[in-house]
């Protein structure tokens, strides 16, 4: 499968995660386990910056939630581009064993969930610490701090689900 159909694959798969990690974060939110998304603490330091000073509330909302899927559409198109089978690995058992079942869904779980892990990486313990929109996971007092990676880790799952769905039962190709 070309890079071009991966990361349409990608992006698509990312969207439904987004909106997994969405629901996700809300019955989290209802439960009282998380106050705010990253994408609300982002809009909240522009407003601090006063970058959105003359905003609309709604206008500030729809930018919310245009952040959010961006960024899951953007992380996911990149997962795409990253998920291929073009590795030139010998042949031998030990590998074949390492590799797995590369053709099953639960693989593909497995491999979205730990790239939804390094996006939580990239994202709470590297550009949002940096930007001062959010504190770095290791100086937080709180296992809050955790929830995060678990919800980036069922947000990777549900692409990697969609993703394996879209290149191998849809259109019938490997990435």
């Amino acid at each position: 499968m070309d890079v071009k159909k991966r990361i349409f694959a990608g992006a698509l798969s990312g969207a439904g995660g987004t909106l997994v990690l969405t629901a996700l974060r809300s019955g989290m939110a209802q439960a009282g386990l998380v106050v705010t998304s990253a994408p609300e603490q982002v809009v909240r330091r522009a407003e601090e910056m006063d970058l959105l000073e003359g905003w609309p509330q709604e206008t500030r909302r729809a930018l919310m939630v245009a952040a959010h899927l961006g960024y899951g559409v953007g992380a996911g198109a990149t997962f795409g581009a990253l998920r291929h089978e073009d590795l030139d690995l010998p042949d031998n058992e030990l590998l074949a064993k390492l590799r797995g079942d590369r053709e099953g869904p639960l693989t593909e779980a497995a491999v979205g969930a730990a790239l939804g892990v390094l996006s939580w990486g990239a994202g709470w313990a590297g550009w949002l610490p940096v930007a001062g929109v959010h504190p770095a996971p290791w100086t937080q007092k709180t296992p809050r701090a955790l929830l995060p990676i678990v919800d980036h880790a069922v947000y990777g799952a549900a692409w990697g689900l969609l993703f394996w769905t879209l290149t191998r039962k849809l259109w019938g190709e490997r990435p």
